[in-house]
């Protein structure tokens, strides 16, 4: 999904152009980076591979109340450096990195970090059907870019086109990577 995150990045950039597209990406994205220190620790895992093949078990990054956590704290150090305005947004943008795992994970994602208290789990499970999974984060991708393409040439006609191609192709190239499993 994480191309799909980049696309949510792409559609907020357009309609908050003071806030650097680094901040954005690494909001989107940012329940995957402190997931990766975890699951190299092995503190966090995945059992399978392949786009969508894997029950992964972030039990302390993509927990409701830990994703809640990491926005928050994201969101005030971005408010710290960026602003108020620039906090709320990356702290949401952050947030929606769980929200659109919901839709796409197996039952893999705990109300409570690790897991506490062994409550159900949650994720609508799109994964299980890879084709409409893959469409669907595919769409996200060109409506986000599409909306950052047209932003971008009202205020920079000349550079939009290179923007945008850059980002398409960032995108596919995610995209493309993470269906083939790298």
């Amino acid at each position: 999904m994480i191309a799909g995150h980049f696309g949510l990045a792409a559609a907020v950039k357009a309609g908050r152009p003071a806030i650097p597209v680094w901040a954005l990406m690494l909001a989107t994205a940012w329940l995957d980076v402190v997931f990766v220190p975890l699951y190299l620790s092995g503190i966090e895992t995945i059992d399978g591979e392949g786009y969508g093949g894997g029950v992964i078990h972030a039990d302390y990054t993509h927990s409701l109340v830990g994703a809640l956590v990491l926005s928050a704290l994201f969101g005030a150090v971005a408010a710290w450096r960026l602003g108020r305005e620039a906090g709320l947004v990356l702290g949401g943008v952050v947030f929606s990195h769980w929200l659109l795992d919901l839709v796409v994970h197996r039952a893999d994602l705990p109300i409570l970090p690790g897991n506490a208290g062994d409550l159900p789990t949650f994720g609508f499970g799109l994964w299980r059907l890879p084709v409409v999974s893959a469409v669907a984060e595919l769409l996200m991708l060109a409506v986000g870019i599409g909306l950052y393409w047209r932003a971008a040439a009202k205020r920079d006609p000349k550079r939009a086109r290179t923007l945008g191609l850059s980002a398409a192709a960032f995108g596919v190239v995610t995209l493309a990577a993470d269906l083939i499993g790298v």
